[in-house]
């Protein structure tokens, strides 16, 4: 007797480490889709709920191990109801059940569905029992060619991001160094940059007001061009200058 006290009870609390995970993935997936809905990417999703899968899955191999005691023959029974609140029970329960009254016992310690829904199972399985079989086989018919569709979609575009993903070589170039070179020197030292004015241009000081000879576009006689460069081939500029004498221009001057 001993010995099996014993085993039910590591037994139990290697389930309650069990459900305790899955409580803590079920958890962060759910705090996950409430406050990260943004930043959350379908693989994460995926990834998280693969984890809740497979601690599922492992819970399932636990409870129908050997060495685990088939719990459905045990029975839980109340040894203490208590109207008042209890801290232990509180802390226990992670702040979930304050109390462990006659009104709380009969939800927490149920076996079978509450009589609402277990109502509701049945009306669904005996609509189920009552169909025929060729409305069954409708129904199948129509779900199955859904997920044809869906599971054609799908495929035709996961090729697609294949074929895509493969054709790609290399990550694309989205500049040139040849370029970048030619135009550092074109700011720096004005590698090949061209004058506006060329041979036989006039200089814009040179145009005349309308209605004068060589006005407008047209380039003056090489006569006046001259007279108007001066000797040395200068334009003279257009701003007056009066340059005097420091000797003169000095106020203390001796």
């Amino acid at each position: 007797m001993q010995r099996e006290e014993k085993q039910l009870e590591a037994s139990l609390e290697t389930i309650l480490m069990r459900v305790n995970d899955l409580k803590n993935s079920i958890g962060a997936m759910i705090f996950k889709l409430e406050n990260e809905s943004e930043a959350l990417n379908w693989p994460t999703f995926l990834d998280n709920f693969a984890l809740i899968s497979s601690q599922l899955v492992s819970l399932s191999k636990m409870l129908g191990h050997d060495k685990c005691p088939p719990l459905r023959n045990l029975a839980v029974l109340p040894l203490l109801l208590s109207p008042e609140r209890d801290e232990q029970l509180l802390r226990l329960t992670e702040h979930r059940i304050p109390m462990f009254s006659h009104d709380l016992v009969p939800d927490y310690l149920r076996t079978k569905p509450v009589p609402e829904a277990e109502q509701k199972m049945l009306q669904l399985e005996h609509k189920a029992n009552t169909m025929s079989t060729e409305t069954i086989q409708k129904q199948m018919g129509a779900y199955s060619k859904v997920v044809g569709l869906v599971w054609e979609l799908v495929s035709k575009a996961r090729e697609e991001w294949e074929s895509e993903g493969s054709s790609r070589a290399g990550p694309t170039i989205t500049s040139s160094m040849a370029d970048t070179q030619t135009l550092v020197m074109t700011v720096a030292t004005g590698k090949g940059l061209k004058g506006n004015m060329g041979q036989g241009a006039v200089p814009p000081n040179m145009i005349g007001p309308p209605g004068r000879p060589g006005v407008g576009n047209a380039p003056l006689p090489p006569s006046q061009m001259q007279q108007q460069m001066g000797p040395m081939g200068k334009v003279p500029s257009g701003i007056k200058t009066n340059i005097k004498a420091a000797t003169q221009m000095h106020p203390y001057a001796r």
